[in-house]
């Protein structure tokens, strides 16, 4: 007799992330369901997904362990297996067999009409790079936008199709994400299947953010970081790489990885994520014929303050650039104003010197 496995209830609206019992984060705790009932074994089963920063991840079969009058015999008994400092029988939970269910994906014109530099976080980044930066960024990388100003992080695979695209709002001035209710991540898949344009059994399964570039560039080395923010940014700085995005700390997968076949990868993971990322470079390697290696650049050069707030490639860069433009203030002779005029176009600081103009 087989008993349906235990699982973490899938993402379908914010009604699906909890509170995490550990942290106290609103909408972090994912909840895991019973196999047959498909309601929550207890309040405090589940995962954190604030990984890093949290860790707190309580399974079903440690509960059972805890608990052990939550275990219900099955009528006839079938128990099998046991744990050795307890003698708690545990029931054999075998995995089912499904057939394969196609990967889900997503019209291609929907890319095209969200295609806008109208989003707020990209109005963060003309603060920092060139129009010709963010031009090739927003163009490579297919960037989208909602009409609330929403940046649309589309997620195209290296055969070109469109698996979902990640919605999330920025703080246009800071260019940190809005992390209360308003600005949660929301997906394209979840939306358009609330309108019926996708059917209610999607089979969403995630590529890496600019997985696409490796068809378009195939002798390009590989870069993979951990946000979508942080491969824009980074692609900004060093276009010589193919920047693609994990999208969380547990983002980098054997799945995801296939596409990775023949290329030569370099992975930068977040302060915090070094151990983890190093554990699955190891698992790639055994798996693709791929040559990779991980880089020590955060680990080598973070201060504690850093650590501790789990800092990126994309914030050590941003840091610098203000640094940068900070020092170029203080030492420029013009308002900042018309500073600002002779970065973005070199030909008046030669007018002003050859007229020998003066700002008044």
């Amino acid at each position: 007799m087989h008993y349906p496995q235990p699982y973490l209830q899938p993402y379908k609206g914010k009604a699906t992330r909890h509170t995490c019992p550990a942290c106290e984060t609103k909408q972090s705790f994912t909840l895991y369901l019973d196999g047959n009932t498909h309601e929550p074994i207890n309040s405090k089963v589940g995962k954190c997904n604030r990984e890093s920063k949290c860790g707190y991840h309580y399974t079903p079969k440690q509960y059972f362990i805890d608990n052990p009058s939550s275990l219900t015999p099955p009528l006839g008994g079938g128990w099998v297996g046991s744990h050795a400092s307890s003698n708690i029988l545990i029931p054999s939970i075998p995995k089912s067999i499904e057939p394969p269910h196609p990967i889900g994906t997503i019209p291609f014109r929907f890319v095209e009409k969200s295609a806008s530099y109208k989003s707020n976080f990209v109005r963060f980044l003309f603060d920092h790079f060139s129009d010709d930066q963010i031009r090739s960024a927003a163009e490579n990388y297919a960037l989208g936008a909602t009409n609330s100003k929403e940046v649309i992080f589309w997620q195209i695979d290296i055969h070109g199709k469109v698996r979902t695209g990640k919605i999330m709002q920025y703080n246009p001035e800071t260019g940190n994400r809005i992390k209360h209710q308003s600005g949660a991540i929301d997906w394209v898949h979840n939306k358009l299947k609330k309108t019926g344009a996708l059917p209610e059994d999607f089979n969403l399964q995630q590529c890496f953010f600019g997985e696409h570039l490796l068809a378009i560039y195939p002798n390009k080395p590989v870069a993979i970081v951990e946000s979508e923010k942080t491969a824009i940014i980074a692609s900004c700085i060093v276009p010589d790489l193919i920047w693609l995005a994990a999208g969380n700390i547990n983002g980098l997968s054997i799945e995801k990885c296939q596409a990775l076949k023949d290329r030569d990868i370099i992975l930068y993971p977040d302060l915090g994520a070094f151990e983890k990322w190093s554990l699955k470079k190891t698992e790639v390697l055994k798996k693709y014929n791929c040559r990779i290696s991980i880089s020590t650049l955060l680990e080598d050069e973070a201060i504690d303050a850093e650590r501790a707030n789990g800092l990126d490639v994309a914030d050590f860069i941003v840091i610098e650039l203000k640094s940068k433009k900070t020092k170029l203030e203080i030492q420029s002779k013009f308002s900042p104003m018309l500073q600002s005029m002779i970065e973005r176009n070199k030909s008046i600081l030669i007018l002003i010197n050859g007229l020998v103009l003066e700002e008044i």
